[in-house]
C-alpha cells in the first residue's frame, strides 16, 4: 500500500471522528433541560428527653460460681493402718458434723493408757492411809476422785491443792507426773479417731480402708456443704457500689428460682487478668433446691441510692462526659458529671433541670445544627400545601 492511500485513510478516520462529536454536542444541546423543583429545607429531628433529677437506684447483676465455704484436708495425726469410721471412706461420700469418718490403728495405744491408769490407781490407794493421818481434811476429796477413775473413761479432773504442805507430798509421790502423762496419753489416742467438723462431703480420697499411713499424711479433701459462698468477680469501676450486708438475689441459669443471700466480704485487691474484685456472697438454700459447689449463678446486687441524678443510654454520651441539648432549635455540646455506669446506661447530673437532652446516638453532625425534636414536630405551610420534614435518627 502506498503511503498516499495510508494518508487518505488516517485523513478520513480523522474527519469521521470529529464529525461524530459535533453531531453528539448537537444533540446534547438541543435536549430540553429538566425543570428544577422548589428546594426544600432536610431538618433533622432527635429524639431527646427533659431533664429532670431524682434518685435512682441502678442495680447490679453478674455472673459468679459456688464455692464451699471451708475446705479442710483430713490429715493422719498417727502412724497405723486406717480402719473403717461410721460412713464410707469414698469420693462423695456425704457425712453429718460428729460422725467417725475414719479411725487409725489404736488397740495397743488403748491397752498401754489402761496400763499406765492401773499404775495411777495402784499409786492412789498407797497415798489414802498417809492422807488419813497427815491431812485428814482431804481424805474424802481424793477417795472421791479415786472412785471416780475408769479404766474405760478419761481420768476426771485433778482436784485442787490449796495446802502448800499437800502438794509438797503429792508432788513427792510422783501423783502429778503420772496424771498429766496419762492425760498426754488421752490426747495422742484421741488423734487416732478422726470426726467431722461440719456437714460435708469428700471431694478427694487418697487412703482408703485398709491402707497404713504415717503421720501427716493427707488422707482425704473434704468440703463443707452447709455453707456455701458464691465468688462474684465485679469490675473495680461497679465495686464501689456494694457493701458488706448487702441482700442479694441468686437466679438459676435456666429456671426462674431466685435463692437470696448476703453480701459477706469482699476482697481488698484487683485481679491482675480482669481487673475486678471478687464479692463473696452467702446463699441460703431452699429445702428442694440445693445449692452445689462449682454450680454458676447470675447474682443481682441492689446498688446505692444515688442522689439527684438521671439514668441515659451510654451511647447518647461522646467523648466520655460530653453531651447535645437542643436550645433554640440548635445542637449545643454540653459536659456532664458522670456518677456511674452500666452496660448499657450511664448515670449523671451537671446538667441544668429543664433542658432538652439528646438521647440518641448522632452521626455527621457539629455543634449548631438546626434539629428538630420528636414528637414535636410542627407542620410548615409551602405553596398551600404541608412540606415534608425528613426524620432521621442516627
Amino acid at each position: 500500500m502506498s503511503w498516499r492511500k495510508i494518508t487518505f485513510i488516517v485523513v478520513a478516520l480523522i474527519v469521521l471522528l470529529g464529525g461524530s462529536a459535533a453531531l453528539s454536542e448537537l444533540f446534547v444541546s438541543m435536549k430540553p433541560e429538566p425543570p428544577t423543583k422548589p428546594g426544600q429545607d432536610l431538618k433533622r429531628f432527635v429524639k431527646a428527653e427533659t431533664v429532670k433529677y431524682d434518685d435512682v437506684v441502678s442495680p447490679l447483676t453478674h455472673e459468679g460460681r459456688a464455692s464451699s465455704g471451708s475446705e479442710v484436708v483430713l490429715v493422719a495425726e498417727a502412724a497405723g493402718k486406717i480402719e473403717p469410721g461410721t460412713v464410707r471412706l469414698k469420693k462423695g461420700t456425704k457425712f453429718e458434723q460428729g460422725q467417725l469418718l475414719a479411725e487409725i490403728y489404736k488397740d495397743e495405744v488403748e491397752l498401754a493408757l489402761k496400763a499406765r491408769k492401773s499404775s495411777f490407781l495402784t499409786t492412789m490407794i498407797s497415798l489414802l492411809p498417809d492422807l488419813k493421818v497427815d491431812f485428814p481434811d482431804a481424805l474424802e476429796t481424793y477417795e472421791s476422785f479415786f472412785r471416780q477413775i475408769d479404766l474405760n473413761k478419761d481420768l476426771p479432773d485433778f482436784p485442787e491443792v490449796s495446802n502448800e504442805k499437800l502438794k509438797i507430798f503429792l508432788a513427792s509421790r510422783g501423783v502429778y507426773s503420772e496424771y498429766f502423762g496419762i492425760k498426754q496419753d488421752e490426747k495422742k489416742l484421741e488423734r487416732h479417731s478422726l470426726y467431722a467438723p461440719f456437714d460435708g462431703t469428700f471431694s478427694q480420697v487418697n487412703y482408703e480402708v485398709g491402707a497404713y499411713v504415717n503421720t501427716g499424711a493427707q488422707i482425704a479433701k473434704m468440703i463443707r456443704t452447709d455453707n456455701i459462698e458464691i465468688e462474684v468477680p465485679v469490675p473495680n469501676s461497679e465495686s464501689n457500689w456494694i457493701k458488706v450486708g448487702d441482700k442479694v438475689e441468686v437466679h438459676e441459669m435456666n429456671s426462674n428460682e431466685v435463692l437470696t443471700g448476703t453480701v459477706i466480704r469482699i476482697s481488698n485487691f484487683i485481679d491482675a487478668n480482669t481487673q475486678s474484685r471478687s464479692i463473696f456472697v452467702q446463699v441460703l438454700s431452699k429445702p428442694g433446691h440445693e445449692l452445689l459447689p462449682g454450680e454458676y449463678k447470675n447474682v443481682s446486687f441492689p446498688g446505692q441510692v444515688i442522689e439527684r441524678a438521671m439514668e441515659i443510654p451510654r451511647n447518647a454520651v461522646f467523648n466520655s462526659n460530653e453531651v447535645y441539648v437542643v436550645i433554640d432549635g440548635k445542637l449545643k455540646k454540653r459536659e456532664i458529671n458522670v456518677l456511674k455506669t452500666t452496660e448499657t446506661t450511664l448515670i449523671f447530673n451537671g446538667l441544668k433541670e429543664g433542658e432538652k437532652l439528646v438521647v440518641q446516638p448522632l452521626i455527621n453532625v457539629k455543634e449548631n445544627t438546626p434539629v428538630g425534636i420528636l414528637g414535636e414536630e410542627q407542620p410548615e405551610m409551602q405553596g398551600g400545601k404541608k412540606a415534608k420534614s425528613t426524620k432521621e435518627q442516627a
